[in-house]
């Protein structure tokens, strides 16, 4: 099947940075990897961030965020470093980021960060065969509009090295996950994210999710929901503007329930996870202010995917997906950690 050469050129261009040095209207540009141990309720994301404040380009600054998941124990450990002003770079030709003295490129990431009483340091290879997902459709992406871009650039990432926290050292052999891209002028006003790479007993197939919704002076638009699934047979998508907004969602702390439909194909989902599989995180927004991010990486998924007047086909994960919810709501109870 032939692509439009603008999937090619998105493609192309997955892990080239977007922000301009210099620019006023305020910016962030984020790179991120996360995986999961194949057997126990393990996880680890590490985050590759700058942001420029609207109006104050030269107060732009990196930021390092790193959080090890550890569903056994409960004990998530989450750190944030912040850099000052220019002791980063993003490059624009190339996947190379440097963040104080980590590094991330293709293949590869090194870094520590220290929070509290907290130290999260790792040394990561990653590779993969597939394509970038693009979560939005192709042609959104160089508009101005939706003002937040995401996208997959390596998704079923395999990694491996290892990663100390507080002292001790996780070796990672083979874990799956991905490596991620997203950026803008301002963060979602409120959003779910979900991700698994690899369901029980269909270790090949990918999901992405996002529900949101914007906020526009005292009004909030509807619901949007994109959901793109990536299997052995291929790529089924609903990423129009219409069929998002026929998409059902329901957004609750903390599960969440999608069904979405193009053409003959409708798939229902649900992702969940408990209140203490959480950590809250504080992302600063370009505009000004403060969004809180819920983040798990060690939440359930189960996918219904529903074609052809045949039954479902039943995808499954336990412990495995990834499950955000970015908001300004405080009545969330999940600590603040970062």
């Amino acid at each position: 099947m032939n692509r439009p050469p603008v999937v090619d050129k998105v493609r192309a261009r997955a892990n080239h940075a977007r922000y301009r040095p210099g620019d006023r209207r305020g910016f962030y540009e984020s790179f991120f990897l996360r995986a999961n141990h194949a057997s126990e309720p393990q996880a680890f994301w590490i985050r590759y961030t700058l942001m420029s404040p609207k109006g104050r380009p030269e107060d732009a600054v990196g930021e390092l965020w790193a959080v090890w998941f550890d569903g056994r124990t409960g004990a998530h450990i989450a750190v944030r470093n912040e850099t000052a002003p220019g002791r980063f770079s993003f490059a624009r030709d190339r996947f190379d980021v440097s963040v104080g003295g980590a590094r991330l490129g293709a293949g590869y990431a090194t870094g520590a960060a220290t929070s509290k009483d907290h130290v999260i340091s790792w040394q990561l290879e990653f590779s993969g065969d597939q394509a970038p997902l693009l979560l939005l459709a192709p042609g959104l992406y160089d508009r101005a509009w939706p003002r937040a871009k995401a996208l997959v650039g390596l998704p079923l990432a395999r990694f491996s090295g290892w990663l100390e926290v507080d002292g001790r050292r996780h070796d990672v052999a083979d874990w799956v996950g991905s490596q991620n891209h997203n950026w803008g002028s301002r963060h979602t006003d409120f959003y779910a994210w979900g991700q698994v790479a690899g369901f029980d007993g269909m270790p090949d197939a990918f999901l992405e999710v996002a529900t949101g919704r914007v906020k526009l002076g005292p009004l909030w638009t509807p619901a949007m929901t994109l959901v793109v699934l990536r299997t052995a047979e291929g790529e089924w998508r609903c990423d129009s503007v219409a069929s998002a907004l026929r998409a059902r969602a329901h957004v609750g702390y903390f599960d969440w329930r999608f069904d979405a439909g193009t053409g003959d194909v409708r798939v229902r989902g649900r992702i969940s996870a408990d209140h203490e599989d959480f950590v809250g995180l504080r992302y600063l927004n370009p505009p000004g202010g403060v969004k809180q991010c819920l983040n798990s990486k060690i939440a359930d998924c189960r996918v219904e995917v529903f074609a052809d007047d045949k039954a479902p086909v039943v995808l499954e994960c336990r412990r495995r997906a990834a499950f955000e919810i970015l908001t300004d709501d405080r009545s969330h109870g999940v600590p603040l950690l970062a």
